[in-house]
């Protein structure tokens, strides 16, 4: 019961990470908010944890404002905010139009930072809190046609370092979580070609691929009082591949020229 008596807003909870985490974050004895675009579908899930649900858009700043004043008139407290909403589009650069590029920042970047501000200004204004963003190992590792996707995040996790040093005196705690490539509704496509999966696995120094409970694992760490002297942090929940360099087309076709049964 690490968070027991907790209110916790997980934004993106109905599915993946978000699921993940707040089913853990329940378990655990907190009062979860799940937030999300299908307001619906937000609080079917709130209730089926004993908590409730809120629509929301985080790339409309009213509506991220709307989600904290209704967590804090509803439950009387917001402990934890995690975000964990986006979404991931392959543009190379050469391909990469203003407003491709826009549509990716506004959620990944713009929306992500008010979501720190607003949950990071009602937790400084009732004693403090814990709020934790969701990054990408591509932050860390380049790769191909990623620029405003990984960008994006990289960019989130510095902000995150400057938040940490302005709301500190109140309290409030800014981490990430930085995930490898894990199976959910947003990367399904992937996980169906075996010979990526195979060659990202090979350079996982821990030769397996994650799940969703691993980067919940490390969301409940960051949300209970056990982390209670970090912040402006990111943690890699990623196998130790942020040691190493993402597979290129050279690996997947030396791959696929000895394991022609992953073709």
């Amino acid at each position: 019961m690490r968070l027991d008596g907790k209110v916790a807003v997980v934004i993106g909870g109905a599915g993946g990470f978000g699921l993940a985490t707040a089913q853990r974050f329940a378990a655990e004895g907190a009062t979860v908010v799940i937030a999300g675009r299908r307001a619906e579908v937000a609080a079917e899930v709130g209730a089926s944890l004993g908590g409730s649900g809120v629509g929301c858009d985080i790339t409309d700043e009213a509506s991220v404002a709307a989600l904290v004043d209704t967590a804090m008139q509803r439950h009387g407290a917001l402990d934890v905010m995690v975000n964990y909403a986006g979404y991931e589009q392959s543009t190379p650069i050469a391909e990469l139009d203003s407003e491709t590029l826009r549509r990716m920042v506004d959620v990944q970047f713009i929306g992500a930072v008010q979501v720190i501000r607003h949950a990071a200004n009602a937790m400084a204004d009732h004693g403090g809190g814990s709020i934790i963003s969701v990054s990408s190992l591509t932050a860390h590792a380049p790769s191909l046609g990623l620029a405003a996707y990984a960008g994006s995040k990289a960019g989130l996790e510095y902000v995150t370092r400057i938040a940490a040093v302005e709301y500190g005196a109140a309290g409030v705690r800014v981490n990430c979580v930085a995930p490898h490539l894990i199976e959910t509704p947003m990367t399904a496509r992937i996980f169906e070609i075996p010979l990526v999966i195979e060659a990202v696995r090979l350079q996982t120094p821990l030769a397996r691929m994650g799940h969703v409970d691993d980067v919940a694992n490390a969301a409940l760490f960051l949300a209970s009082d056990e982390s209670g002297f970090i912040t402006g942090q990111t943690l890699c929940v990623d196998g130790g591949a942020s040691s190493q360099k993402l597979p290129s087309r050279h690996d997947y076709a030396a791959l696929a020229a000895t394991r022609p049964d992953l073709l």
